[in-house]
């Protein structure tokens, strides 16, 4: 199939910029950039119909991190790069709610809490030892005291088993991570931007007059071979960034979720963390969403397969009977996975890597979070 003067000319156009990935941190590179200079000619590529890599697969948290989970990652990375990290997603989170508003992303405040199991309890002075150097560590990035409290009068109230204490969060909630996309997405196409989907590219090359890019797209024939050219190409792929990127440092992760039938009484409201963020899970109206459970089986779960897998489906049903709501029967309605870029550290690859090429990926699982940040530090990058 022969490409029109008029595709040529328009949707196949020579760019300025190419985004590879219509995920959440391409699509908020692409809305800085044309904030910044609404003559920037834009194209984004995704592969996909929809983004499917995490964008639109997570739990929907707006959370910047739990206690257990944020003193690992300080033991681990240090405390510089730790509440480095907490203060780009709570600034993160701000940003999105002031730019898209928090109606139209689905947002409610509804606090977030921590469990600490019967089985894996430090024991309350411990713990309350870590609560009071985070909210010192913290108060200056929140911009209010204190960030974490006991709130553990409210197991019973919930309806928890096998936990010794609940840590409440005031700051965190959650959102529509489906809302989020369409909304960035109608936002970049209002501005301009040029958006083409199922449109897989294989390679790129660079030459003295930018970047080519091949890709392959569906036709009523089959895949037909095309090319792409930019001046700057930027690749937001995060976890599938290494099949174009093979040199950096990231590890596919697979989260895979469920979601219940409306449950009768539900007990709890609010986003829940558990075993260091490891666990999630959320209300969602009557229903439970519940996800994670990836480090029961890391192996198996470092993959880009978006199946779902028998052993963490098994546990994540285990945790809702033992834990969430025992001896009161549910229904699974839902099943699904996304896959997330991990690495050696959590902090996300935001760097040119070559002249004219970029890329912002490896969000860690944070990139509700982190993406309208890290699209200003890219656009601001790409300009200076």
């Amino acid at each position: 199939m022969q490409i029109s003067v008029w595709e040529k000319e328009s949707f196949f156009a020579p760019a300025d910029v190419i985004i590879l990935g219509s995920g959440l941190v391409g699509l908020w590179c692409a809305w800085h950039l044309k904030k910044a200079n609404p003559r920037t000619r834009i194209t984004i590529l995704d592969r996909g119909i929809i983004p499917t890599g995490a964008s639109t697969r997570n739990a929907g948290f707006a959370c910047f991190g739990s206690v257990t989970e944020l003193i690992a990652d300080r033991d681990k990375s240090g405390e510089d790069r730790m509440l480095q990290l907490v203060d780009m997603r709570f600034r993160g989170l701000q940003r999105t709610r002031k730019i898209l508003g928090e109606k139209a992303i689905g947002f409610q405040w509804s606090k977030g809490y921590e469990l600490i199991a019967h089985h894996n309890d430090p024991g309350q002075t411990c713990l309350q030892e870590h609560i009071d150097w985070l909210n010192e560590k913290l108060a200056p990035i929140v911009g209010s005291s204190p960030t974490y409290k006991f709130a553990s009068k409210k197991i019973k109230q919930f309806g928890f088993s096998n936990t010794n204490h609940l840590i409440e969060n005031k700051f965190e909630g959650h959102l529509h991570s489906g809302m989020l996309c369409q909304q960035l997405l109608q936002r970049v196409q209002a501005l301009g931007v040029t958006v083409l989907n199922a449109t897989t590219v294989t390679h790129f090359e660079k030459g003295p007059e930018g970047v080519k890019l091949h890709a392959n797209i569906p036709t009523p024939y089959g895949q037909q071979d095309i090319s792409f050219h930019t001046q700057q190409l930027l690749i937001c792929t995060n976890a599938f960034a290494r099949d174009l990127l093979p040199q950096l440092d990231i590890v596919p992760a697979r989260g895979q979720i469920i979601v219940t039938a409306p449950i009768n009484n539900l007990r709890f409201k609010g986003s829940f963390h558990y075993d260091e963020g490891f666990y999630y899970f959320r209300d969602l109206g009557d229903r439970i969403l519940l996800g994670g459970a990836r480090n029961k089986a890391f192996e198996e779960e470092t993959t880009t397969d978006m199946d779902i897998s028998n052993t963490i489906q098994h546990e994540l049903e285990s945790f809702l009977k033992t834990i969430l709501i025992p001896d009161q029967p549910f229904t699974i309605t839902d099943r699904w996975s996304g896959i997330m870029g991990m690495g050696s550290e959590k902090m996300p690859i935001i760097e040119e890597l070559s002249s004219g090429v970029f890329c912002a990926v490896r969000m860690s699982g944070m990139g509700v979070a982190l993406s309208a940040l890290v699209g200003e530090e890219v656009a601001n990058k790409m300009q200076g």
